[in-house]
């Protein structure tokens, strides 16, 4: 089966338009049309009513026995043509006593069914012997003092007439009616879509290179489904915008971090093989490469788990522990390091706040946060671990040192891949920038949140929000 489908979305609404309102003008057409009908002969009725009410006080017996009725009623000389009417009187047993020259030897009916016209009025369609439509009432009424039964009628020809006329002047007139309302509606249409092909002319403009260009909106602010429209896709492309930004500056942050460890390895090798020397010179130039790949090996661990975080494929292993002894397993991890700057930490809190989740992952959460406050601590400097509740059914773990602290403006970037407060700092100071980073990613997977407060030369303080085992 072929199915009509308009190729453009306007000539579709234009298609639609046109036909709804020959729907609805059909509608109201027949609607129209039968409401007058209905209309004229309620009229008809009330007129039949009446005039039988007149011709009772024409009727009379004559001296011979039969039913006339007198002509001198009105005065007008032509009543009787102008009424039309078609009249006829029976006796009850339905024997006729009189039918009037208009009705001549055509019958209203046939005898009178039980209770016709007692009472009141009977109204009913009735067709002649010729098969005109009438329009009759019946009514019982006594002639001198003889019962009789007055039937009087009209004909319904020419409301049918009317009918056909009404509705064939409104069929007639909506091809024209149509025709006007789908030019009306295709050229309203395609304004209306102008805004719409104008935006997709321009989105096919914008590739990866140009997502900084923006579709176009209403120069009044319309506010309207179109204007909307744009806004989404203009907010869509900001988003893409600043992903790609992102993947470019992850790809080539992770090409250098990744291409500096492989030059110092070849380097090494390098200058190894042309100088030559003793067995001795030798195991420090393999221990000092062999330094080179573990370094290159923690950050392509680190980049896999990035990697797969991204793509949700980290399955996690919850269990119920407590954050109090979470971080001093962290702090344990980094004696060393704190031993050799002479430092000073103090780990206090709550033993009852726990937590469920991946303990692993939270523990290098806190580990990378604690090593941060460790490598920008004075020597001889403090840090402090604080775990509480926050009376909201979380886990409050606060890192402070009283290092240098953080810029206002760089506070929001700690947070990013690669990211370094200090470029010029080497990597053995400053690593790869990915600890936080990861920290961050850690802590809103298990449902918190992680923050920073660094007032001007006061230090660090990392707070991480997570719910508490019993409302997890």
């Amino acid at each position: 089966m072929i199915r009509f489908r308009p190729k453009h979305v306007r000539s579709r609404l234009t298609l639609w338009y046109v036909c709804v309102l020959a729907a609805v003008l059909l509608v109201f057409s027949i609607g129209t049309s039968v409401l007058l009908f209905w209309q004229l002969r309620a009229q008809m009725d009330r007129y039949n009513v009446q005039d039988v009410e007149t011709v009772e006080g024409l009727l009379y017996f004559t001296p011979g026995g039969q039913v006339a009725l007198r002509e001198d009623y009105h005065n007008h000389p032509e009543s009787k043509l102008i009424l039309e009417r078609l009249l006829e009187v029976r006796t009850p047993d339905g024997t006729v006593l009189y039918r009037n020259a208009r009705l001549g030897s055509r019958s209203l009916g046939g005898n009178p069914f039980p209770g016709e016209g007692v009472g009141g009025y009977s109204n009913r369609l009735e067709r002649l012997t010729d098969g005109t439509r009438v329009r009759m009432v019946s009514r019982r009424h006594s002639i001198d003092g003889h019962p009789t039964l007055i039937r009087l009628a009209y004909s319904e020809e020419h409301l049918w007439l009317h009918l056909e006329e009404l509705l064939g002047a409104s069929l007639l007139a909506l091809p024209l009616t149509l025709a006007v309302a789908g030019f009306a509606g295709y050229a309203l249409a395609r304004r209306a879509l102008a805004p719409l092909e104008q935006m997709a002319r321009r989105a096919e403009e914008i590739t990866s290179d140009r997502l900084h260009e923006r579709l176009p909106t209403s120069p009044d602010n319309a506010g309207d489904e179109l204007d909307q429209l744009a806004r989404v896709f203009n907010n869509t492309l900001g988003r893409l915008e600043q992903s790609f930004e992102q993947l470019r500056r992850f790809t080539s942050d992770a090409s250098h971090e990744l291409r500096t460890p492989l030059a110092a390895m070849r380097s090494v090798g390098e200058v190894g093989l042309q100088k030559g020397g003793s067995r001795e010179q030798y195991r420090d130039i393999i221990g000092s490469m062999l330094e080179e790949v573990n370094r290159l090996t923690r950050l392509v661990d680190t980049l896999l788990t990035i990697s797969r975080a991204d793509a949700g494929a980290i399955q996690f292993n919850p269990s119920v522990f407590s954050v109090l002894e979470l971080a001093r397993e962290a702090a344990a991890l980094l004696e060393v390091l704190m031993e050799e700057k002479s430092l000073e930490l103090t780990i206090t809190g709550d033993e009852s706040a726990a937590v469920k989740g991946d303990r692993l992952f939270l523990r290098q959460s806190l580990v990378n946060i604690i090593h941060n406050a460790v490598k920008y601590s004075p020597v001889r400097g403090t840090i402090s671990v604080s775990v509480r509740f926050d009376g909201a059914g979380r886990v409050i773990v606060e890192i402070a040192d009283n290092g240098p602290g953080i810029p206002l403006e760089q506070i929001t970037n700690v947070f990013d891949r690669f990211y370094r407060l200090d470029k010029s700092r080497t990597r053995n100071d400053g690593g790869a920038g990915l600890g936080l980073s990861i920290a961050n990613w850690a802590v809103q997977a298990h449902g918190g949140e992680i923050g920073l407060d660094s007032p001007p030369g006061a230090g660090c303080t990392f707070k991480i929000c997570l719910p508490a085992a019993a409302s997890t």
